[in-house]
């Protein structure tokens, strides 16, 4: 299947020079201009790795056999993804037993196998920004990965300290750079890179967000194997609702439903960043100044992967009735995760925005499930201060939580950004 620039629809690529490039001419972003023909029911009986890689298959077509895509997925999708009842009609998808604790694990270590089909054992240098959970799973997929150097940009000061020692204790290949800013300057130092053609041929750079294809693609699979863990008789009736911030998690479960999947209702779950839903009230789009929040992997103002939604709108494959938008904010959250440890399922900030988020959406007789996208343990200081009772700290967690942060100050300033490049490849 061929990709297409949607910006710069000229230019077309296969699912492998797509996963080398990232981006496209004009920082575009690549996407599917038709979708595959899937036997939704034959597919809801299999395991997640038999299923994963067939949807995969049809998804990326010949380029890699059935047999590779199987390989893919199997040393990928090493984890469970189980729906968790939390009410008779609510559940919660827990995105979070992977190596890193989040649901970025499928896609980060989807795209370092995909990676490595692509660049065919040259030296590639990764620039990534994070606003949480990327950078543990990017910097985890790609540890000591040969040939593979990683620079993980971070707002300084606007993660939990958790998820930071997570990626920045490693070192060897993975570089990280605390940026005097928030996520959004984060996100725009790394398109300033890829505009920078000169410097991205020279160190053969790509990028690990949600813009690259082999990312996005991964996480459809997640959708499949929670509709294959309701009873049949409610899979007509299911509502889901994400926690959204750059909106890769969103794209994915609409492309899911665009596949097939009986997804009766996706709800695009925000917090004060409220950037889509006021586009989707107003029809006007206005980001404003990014605000620091609980959910603060959510703290993004101007989301990538929004251009993709679009895009499923004017393809027609998706109605604007299926999507529904919904601010929650900050006493909402904390309402949610007190909620949630009533109701006896011990949660964290994102999932919470999702399950207030579900809770107002949801009509009688139908079937919500709210994205888990992260472990409560990783926001331990801000799910202890809402409590008031004391979470463990799972083990990944503690062994990291004492070691020391390796990583770099910088000024959200691309000239200082390009230094800091240039010095790997001297390196």
């Amino acid at each position: 299947m061929m990709l297409t620039n949607i910006k710069v629809p000229a230019e077309q690529v296969s699912f492998l020079q797509a996963v080398r490039q990232g981006l496209g001419q004009q920082q575009g972003l690549f996407f599917p201009t038709s979708w595959p023909k899937l036997d939704i029911d034959k597919l809801l009986g299999m395991s997640l790795v038999e299923r994963s890689s067939a949807i995969l298959h049809a998804l990326i077509g010949d380029e890699l056999s059935q047999a590779e895509v199987a390989q893919m997925v199997s040393s990928a999708f090493t984890f469970p993804a189980p729906l968790v009842p939390v009410t008779d009609d609510v559940s919660c998808l827990e995105l979070f037993h992977g190596p890193t604790l989040a649901f970025k694990d499928f896609g980060g270590r989807f795209m370092a196998q995909a990676l490595a089909k692509a660049q065919g054992g040259k030296k590639t240098t990764i620039v990534t920004a994070t606003s949480g959970d990327t950078g543990a799973a990017v910097a985890h997929a790609f540890y000591r990965q040969p040939g593979v150097q990683v620079v993980i940009l971070f707002p300084k000061g606007k993660i939990s300290s958790l998820q930071e020692k997570l990626f920045t204790t490693l070192g060897e290949n993975i570089t990280t750079l605390a940026v005097d800013g928030d996520f959004d300057q984060c996100q725009a130092l790394v398109k300033q890179v890829f505009d920078h053609k000169a410097l991205v041929e020279k160190l053969s750079i790509n990028s690990a967000n949600s813009i690259n294809i082999s990312r996005l693609f991964a996480q459809i699979c997640y959708y499949f194997e929670a509709v294959a863990q309701v009873p049949a008789d409610k899979r007509d009736q299911i509502v889901m609702a994400v926690p959204s911030g750059n909106f890769g998690n969103l794209t994915a479960g609409l492309i899911a439903k665009t596949l097939g999947l009986p997804i009766k209702r996706m709800v695009a779950a925000t917090n004060a960043n409220d950037t889509v839903p006021r586009y989707w009230r107003s029809g006007s789009w206005q980001p404003k100044t990014t605000v620091a929040t609980l959910s603060n992997a959510m703290d993004v103002a101007a989301p990538n992967n929004w251009p993709r939604v679009e895009v499923l709108l004017t393809q027609g494959v998706i109605n604007r009735t299926d999507i529904e938008a919904v601010m929650v904010d900050e006493d909402d959250t904390v309402f949610g995760v007190r909620q949630l440890s009533q109701l006896g399922y011990l949660s964290e900030p994102h999932a919470a925005v999702a399950f207030k988020a579900l809770k107002r959406s949801l009509q009688q007789g139908e079937y919500g499930i709210f994205l888990g996208t992260a472990h409560p343990a990783k926001f331990k200081e801000q799910v202890e201060n809402i409590l008031g009772t004391p979470i463990a700290l799972p083990e990944v967690l503690a062994r990291c939580a004492s070691e020391q942060g390796l990583s770099k100050d910088i000024p959200a300033d691309f000239a200082v950004l390009q230094q800091e490049l240039l010095k790997l490849e001297q390196a």
